[in-house]
């Protein structure tokens, strides 16, 4: 069993910085990702980074959105800069052992999920 929380998320304005962070505890995962759900609309793919350190992104957020990992730590992070308004979603940590990158934006192939942080981009 693996526990996922996030945390970093809040308010920030437009062309501001955020950085969010997901802890994981249990025993080790494959690769990380990062989604999110704007109000209304369906959860997306936001972010991966396999357990060898490589990373892609969804087309929105190439750029300006960096995902990273410690795994001495647990940790995974995003660092999002240049937000926009719409980047304002609550942002899912998930994880999955198997990985492959022509499903890696499919939410449904990631077996754990944390509580999720909520990011505000305020103009």
């Amino acid at each position: 069993q693996v526990q996922l929380a996030e945390s970093g998320g809040g308010l920030a304005q437009v062309g501001g910085s955020l950085r969010l962070s997901c802890a994981a505890s249990g025993r080790g995962v494959y690769a990380m990702g990062w989604f999110r759900q704007a109000p209304g609309k369906e959860r997306e793919f936001v972010a991966v980074i396999s357990r060898g350190g490589m990373s892609y992104y969804t087309d929105s957020v190439k750029g300006r959105f960096a995902i990273s990992r410690d795994n001495a730590k647990n940790m995974v992070y995003l660092q999002m800069n240049s937000l926009k308004p719409e980047d304002t979603a609550v942002y899912s940590c998930a994880a999955r052992e198997t990985f492959t990158v022509a499903t890696m934006t499919e939410s449904a192939r990631y077996v754990y999920w944390g509580q999720g942080t909520q990011v505000t981009v305020s103009s």
